[in-house]
């Protein structure tokens, strides 16, 4: 009985101790299972010195045989009570749990103890953060010295997030123009293009811009603005440009300025003297060099009225039916309200369709007119133009025309000519550049440039234009030094200053100037097609008219003299 008792108690510690056996391994398992690979390497190496200061062991992980990962030691064993162990599981495993990604510094991070099972006793806890400090705090420290030496030891990295600076590289700057290359306004985009060029030539040849070369690329949009959107995306997307230069046109302008806008791309010099350009406060990336068209149409007038003694009611308008017309029309309206102390009958204004010759209606309405008409302010392109003048000379042969700039002066004169000595002469341009048969310094400059760079070619008020834009956008370039962004040349534009090119006036720009000069010349065909100079503010060489408000003073004089009454000098009045 005493022996059968012994066996039943001895069964009975035998299955207690399993059964701890088992509760042990299973709080190993998921212990090993949450404790990074490093931190129990570190453990196991603690308590072999431990051990071998006692008994005089080698360390198991010293023997050539042995693994250097505990883990791996376990791998693909499937019987082991412990479990599969892999590490590469493990790691997978932690990865899909971990919000964020693992440090790549390898340091240890003691495992919070909410992250352990609830079996595992709080001392161990403790234990493990303890044993774990030191070489948490060593690994720390290790990458906080390798780091301060990097730093020491190099320059910070390139950003390589950073973008490329569109159409800058070492050797050269690239600019583009979109303008009429075909159709019947073509030879205002090949001569703006070709004073561009030649501007470009002698700065390239000089060495170019801080040792970068100036190229211009070009598009052709017919002068058509539904043309125009595919023109600038040419230019934007396959020639990568840095900035837009010297595009031609108004009713382009409409559509190629919202997409330079939108790229924060520079817009400069275009040829066009469209308020849609000079906005008050100016928009940041515009830049004008020449007076627009409301100061054009405000000389042509002022002249029409003081110097040739016209009445304002006398002033029609031709015009192309579209914004380039319109802004020119405004402009004279504007002037002639100026005269009247703001009040001014409804102007005639004759209309034409853009990229036609066709003025019949133009015509029509000027010969239904009752009144007297003694002037035509033209705000045209050149063979519209000249086709007017050509149908209504004869009926109309004392008829003063007056032509805005972008007609096209040499374009214009040829298609005259062409016609007859009768049409060219005494016709009228106001220009934005002086006059190219003159002898300023900016006149030879430009004209010794065209002969050597593109012989053959004849001096243009057009392609002058080009030119004079191109070299204020060079002179620019070169102050704002080898580091080249879109901001720092804008920034340098608006420190441009009495920049004196030997045109006759000083350059200026400003935060709140955008258009470099205000400056209207006049200009005058003679029978032979060729242009001279003449005074806007003065008779150009119609002294007649000055001698007869002379003659009028003296007579007036001499009335009020005598004690004539006041219907007599109403008479006498001009």
């Amino acid at each position: 009985m005493k022996a059968a008792h012994t066996r039943s108690r001895s069964t009975l510690a035998v299955v207690l101790c399993l059964v701890l056996l088992g509760v042990a391994g299973l709080a190993a398992t998921n212990l090993l299972q949450i404790l990074p690979n490093t931190y129990i390497q570190g453990f196991f190496e603690h308590a072999q010195a431990a051990l071998s200061e006692r008994v005089n062991l080698l360390s198991f992980s010293k023997q050539d045989d042995a693994p250097t990962d505990f883990r791996s030691a376990y791998s693909g064993r499937s019987n082991s009570p412990y479990g599969a162990l892999d590490s590469g599981a493990w790691q997978r495993e932690r990865e899909d749990l971990s919000p964020s990604p693992r440090p790549s510094n390898n340091l240890i991070t003691p495992p919070s103890a909410s992250s352990l099972p609830p079996d595992v006793p709080s001392r161990v806890q403790t234990g493990l953060n303890e044993l774990n400090k030191p070489i948490a705090d060593s690994a720390a420290s290790s990458v906080a010295a390798q780091s301060h030496a990097a730093a020491n030891a190099q320059p910070a990295a390139h950003d390589l997030n950073t973008p490329a600076l569109r159409g800058i590289s070492d050797k050269e700057i690239r600019f583009g123009i979109a303008a009429p290359f075909s159709g019947s306004a073509k030879e205002l985009g090949r001569q703006m293009k070709l004073g561009i060029e030649t501007a470009f030539s002698v700065v390239n040849e000089t060495g170019g811009v801080n040792g970068r070369q100036l190229k211009l690329f070009s598009a052709d949009d017919g002068y058509e603005p539904s043309r125009t959107s595919e023109a600038m995306k040419q230019l934007w997307e396959n020639d990568q440009v840095f900035g837009i230069l010297g595009n031609v046109g108004t009713p382009t302008a409409l559509v190629a300025l919202p997409s330079a806008l939108d790229h924060k791309m520079l817009f400069f010099g275009a040829f066009t003297g469209a308020n849609l350009l000079r906005q008050v406060p100016p928009d940041h990336y515009v830049f004008n060099y020449r007076a627009s068209y409301s100061e054009e149409t405000e000389a042509a007038v002022r002249y029409l009225v003081r110097v040739r003694g016209l009445q304002p009611k006398e002033i029609a308008v031709f015009a192309q039916q579209d914004s380039y017309g319109d802004a020119g029309f405004e402009g004279v309206a504007k002037a002639i309200r100026g005269l009247r102390g703001g009040y001014a009958e409804p102007i005639l204004r004759l209309n034409y369709k853009r990229n036609t010759v066709d003025v019949t209606d133009a015509v029509a309405q000027l010969r239904a007119r009752k009144s007297s008409v003694k002037a035509v302010v033209m705000v045209a392109t050149y063979r519209a133009a000249a086709n007017f003048i050509v149908q209504t000379r004869d009926r109309y042969p004392n008829m003063i025309y007056t032509n805005v700039s972008f007609v096209g002066s040499t374009a214009l004169s040829d298609e005259l000519v062409l016609q007859g000595e009768k049409f060219a002469d005494g016709v009228i341009v106001t220009q934005v550049v002086p006059a190219v048969s003159g002898y300023s310094r900016a006149v030879l400059d430009y004209k010794a440039a065209l002969a050597k760079y593109f012989p053959g070619e004849r001096p243009d008020y057009v392609s002058f234009e080009g030119y004079v834009v191109a070299q204020i956008l060079a002179e620019a370039l070169k102050r704002v030094g080898p580091q080249l962004d879109t901001e720092k040349l804008i920034d340098t534009l608006e420190t441009v200053h009495n920049l004196d090119m030997g045109l006759g006036t000083v350059l200026n720009f400003g935060p709140s100037e955008h258009q470099a000069s205000h400056m209207v010349w006049g200009t005058q065909l003679d029978k032979r097609g060729r242009f001279n100079a003449i005074d806007l503010e003065a008779d150009g060489g119609r002294a007649s008219d000055k001698q007869q408000a002379a003659n009028v003073e003296l007579k007036r004089d001499a009335l009020i003299n005598r004690g004539a009454s006041k219907r007599a000098l109403r008479i006498q009045r001009p």
